[in-house]
This record gives C-alpha cells, structure tokens and sequence, in this order.
C-alpha cells in the first residue's frame, strides 16, 4: 500500500491524490523508524503498513468538520488501520508531515524540470550549429550595429540555460531537507534518529535546525531560481517576437496548417507562442516574490506561508514545466530566413563597418577624436542621403592616403566579424 510512484506528468505530483500519499509514506516511515528504537511493536508497524491507506473524499469531508488539514488525513487513516493507529503522528507535529512532504514533492517536480531544461537546451544547440555561420546584424538599442551569425545568438541562449540549469539544480539541493523534530524543533517528543530515517529514505537531508518548520529562505531559493529561469524564456521569446516583425522577419514561429492568426484579418501570423511565454514568466516572477514574503514568520512558526505555498508549488512548477517544453517546440519549429537577415544586414548601406575605419584610422597614427570626427561626417551623410558609406570613404583622399583601398576593402568584408565563431562555440559546447 506504502509506495512510491515513478511520475512523468508535472500535474500528477500536485493532485491530492499524491499529496496524501506522500503524507502517508512520512508518516509510516515515521511508525519504522520508532518500530527501530523499541518505541511501538514491530507488529504494530506491520499492520500499519498492510491497511493504511486513505480516501480524498472522506478527508475532504472530515475536514470541513475539523478545519484541520492533516487531522482530517490522520482521522481517515485511522478508520482503515484501527487501534494500532494510535501510533502513527506519535511526537510528531503538523508541520513535520507538510514540510517532508513538500521537500519531497518539490524535489521531484525538479527533476522534471531539469529533464526539460535538457530538451530545450539540446533545441538550441542543434539550432545553433545549423545556423552557426548564418550571418545576421547585431543589434543594440534596437538599431544595426556589427555583424553576428544567428548561431553565435543561439549560442548565448544554451549558456544562459546551463547556468539556469545549474542554478536550479543548486536549488534542488538546497530544498531536499525535510523535518521531523516536533512542534518546535527541540525533538521533545521525537528522537533525530527518527528525523534522519524518514529523511533518508525519501532522498533528503534532515534539517541541520528547525523550528515547527523548514526555514523558508529554501523555499525561496528554489521559487526565485525558477524566477529566473522564466524570465530568460522571456528574453529569448521577446526576440522571437522582434525578429518576426513584419519590417524584420529574419526568423518567424511556424505556422501550421490551418491555424489562424486573427478573427479579422486573414492574412495574419503572429508569434503568439513566445506572447505566450512572456506572460506566464510574470506569474512566476510574482510568486517568486511571494515565497520571499515568506521567509519572516512570527517566533517558531506561524501559517501565513502555507495559503501561499499551496498556490505557487503547483502553479510554479507546473508553468516552468509548460514553458521549457513549449518554448522547446518553438526552437526546433522556428523558421529561419538567412536571405532576408542578408537583405537588412545591407539595410544601412555599410555603416556597420564603422568602427574598423575608426580603428584603422587610429592605428595609422591620428588621434582617436580627429579619426571619430572622419568617419562620424561621413556616417551622417549616409544616414542623412542615403548615400554608401563605402563609397564616401573610398572617395576620401585623407583616408585612402592613411589606409590605402586594399585595406578598405578588407574592413568592408563581413568575415571580419565571424573569425572567433568557432572560438566562441567551443567555449560554449564543449565545456
């Protein structure tokens, strides 16, 4: 009856079903350890183990008399064990059932989430090579500024991700601490040796200190890392976003058959997908923000946190869940458009090449501020006249007397940029 599931959906761990389960699985770990020290009958242990068991809707029920989430559990059990129920909940506290109990249920809903970390990270780095010599325009402040490669872009999302990854796998460590020390940490009525049985057996540390609970800064160590993880999701859909603009469009999310982009006009698609994510990353940014409300309680405990906590472990979990596998599917979907990042890379007729004049210039032996003032005149004019900026300078004679037209030719070749490519993917992938 006592068992452990091996659970591949995010939303099965949140059910109540699971929850009382795990409940269940503390406390007859608990009735063991005791069964141990000589404290109950190993007998007693035994049949506790063969009829525990519980129904969702009987302690739904006896809840609404008891006001009391775990008693009603404790209440339930009770019914199906019989008189050797009087040994299960012995010395122990509330808060030793809830916080094992969440300790364990976190953990595991991690280790779906570091699973789909991997998926979206393997997305992106097939992705990357693909495009690793897809040359685009790097922008700043939302304006052309030097070439780049949509792979080296790419790039810096899968680094991103595998300090996301690591992060949260801190996390994971930091939150597999379970309690069983009493109503106020002092094991009064309950040995550490107790504490350290269940502990072990459910893949967690006993608490070093406790009070009534586990300290809360755990708790919001794990909710902030999945902050944080959300919100590169956000960065990485936000340039989706930017990148399917219609004035842009290097790169669009797929558009299946039949799917519809407006009510209105037909002829509509919209990177709904990445929206999408950029939305839900608000959700668990603020509840990150309430798990660090969390952490000041009255004295040893008090139950402002737990109203809080059965919202945002579900509801983070199982967003971050959503989000790395959907925005998984969006990476590998993503249409790329490397003759359209061509055409705008072009778009500002060489002004892009700026700085290597400006360098050149300086290396041949003019102050930085005169070599500035050169290249910024003929800078303005292409902006101004739409005029090539290659061409104006080649018609410089100070400037071609000081570089010469070979070397102007070689800083007007996009290759300049993309020499440290390979560099920069080795760092990346193969650390």
């Amino acid at each position: 009856m006592i068992q452990r599931y091996t659970r591949k959906i995010m939303g099965d761990i949140w059910t109540d079903e699971n929850k009382y389960r795990t409940w269940l699985m503390v406390e007859v770990l608990a009735c063991e350890a005791m069964a141990k020290t000589g404290r109950i009958p190993e007998a007693a242990v035994l049949n506790i183990k063969s009829k525990a068991n519980f129904s969702v809707d009987r302690i739904n029920e006896t809840e609404s008399i008891t006001k009391h989430d775990v008693i009603a559990f404790l209440t339930n059990v009770a019914e199906y064990v019989g008189p050797d129920s009087r040994y299960i909940h012995m010395g122990l506290t509330s808060s030793d059932i809830l916080d094992t109990g969440m300790a364990y249920l976190l953990k595991e809903a991690g280790k779906i989430i570091i699973k789909d970390c991997d998926g979206l990270m393997d997305a992106i780095k097939e992705k990357a090579f693909k495009h690793k010599d897809t040359v685009m325009i790097g922008r700043s402040h939302g304006i052309h500024a030097e070439p780049i490669t949509f792979g080296l872009k790419l790039s810096v999302w899968y680094d991103e991700m595998q300090r996301n990854k690591n992060r949260f796998r801190n996390a994971l460590e930091t939150i597999s601490y379970g309690k069983i020390s009493g109503a106020v940490g002092t094991f009064a009525n309950i040995s550490p040796q107790v504490e350290e049985y269940v502990c072990n057996n459910l893949g967690l540390k006993p608490a070093p200190a406790s009070t009534q609970i586990v300290q809360r800064d755990r708790y919001a160590e794990y909710f902030v890392s999945l902050a944080i993880m959300a919100s590169s999701i956000e960065k990485m859909a936000l340039e989706i976003r930017h990148l399917q603009r219609t004035e842009v469009l290097e790169a669009e999310e797929s558009f299946s058959k039949g799917q519809k982009g407006s009510s209105a006009m037909p002829h509509k698609r919209n990177p709904v997908g990445s929206e999408n994510m950029c939305g839900l990353a608000r959700i668990v940014r603020a509840n990150s923000m309430a798990a660090l409300e969390n952490i000041p309680l009255w004295h040893e405990r008090d139950i402002s946190h737990s109203s809080v906590e059965r919202i945002i472990a579900p509801d983070s979990t199982i967003l971050m869940d959503y989000m790395l596998s959907r925005f998984t599917g969006i990476i590998k979907n993503l249409a790329v458009y490397p003759e359209r990042m061509g055409k705008n890379l072009n778009a500002l007729k060489g002004l892009i090449f700026s700085q290597q004049i400006l360098i050149a210039l300086a290396e041949s032996g003019i102050s930085r501020e005169d070599a500035y003032q050169m290249v910024q005149a003929h800078a303005m004019k292409t902006w101004d006249e739409n005029k090539d900026f290659k061409v104006l300078v080649s018609e410089d004679e100070k400037i071609c007397s000081l570089l010469g037209r070979d070397k102007i030719e070689e800083i007007f070749d996009v290759k300049y940029h993309l020499k440290y490519i390979d560099t920069i993917f080795d760092r990346v992938f193969n650390q």
